[in-house]
């Protein structure tokens, strides 16, 4: 399983960016699909996903409102929308995949089985 994400850079805030995530060597339709976050110094925190079979997105409330996730089946890719970006939004941003997860289990890191990259998200004051 490879997970690629990209779209990460430095942004000022109120800024947009738009992150990527393209996954391989899984039936990407079957699995759970999600964006953690990672600031120096803290844990690593949920952001957003979306279930397998379900259309329903989650998020973390702190970015409730200004981010959307969405995916692409047919692209076996995860979009992270961000808009109105804040400094406290710069962190190292994971894509993350499972096929097994159940939904009380979504915002806790520790039980997703595969992990992109991670890019880079700035934001500047």
């Amino acid at each position: 399983v490879q997970l690629q994400a990209s779209g990460g850079g430095l942004v000022q805030a109120g800024g947009s960016l738009r992150l990527s995530c393209v996954a391989s060597g899984i039936t990407f339709s079957n699995y759970h699909m999600g964006w953690f976050r990672q600031a120096p110094g803290k844990e690593r925190e949920f952001v957003a996903a979306f279930r397998r079979y379900n259309s329903n997105p989650y998020y973390a409330d702190s970015v409730k409102g200004r981010f959307t996730i969405s995916r692409d089946n047919a692209k076996n890719t995860v979009y992270l929308q961000m808009n109105s970006l804040t400094p406290e939004d710069t962190a190292v941003y994971y894509c993350a995949a499972d096929s097994t997860l159940i939904a009380t289990s979504l915002r806790t890191w520790s039980k997703w089985d595969y992990w992109g990259q991670g890019t880079q998200v700035t934001v500047s004051s």
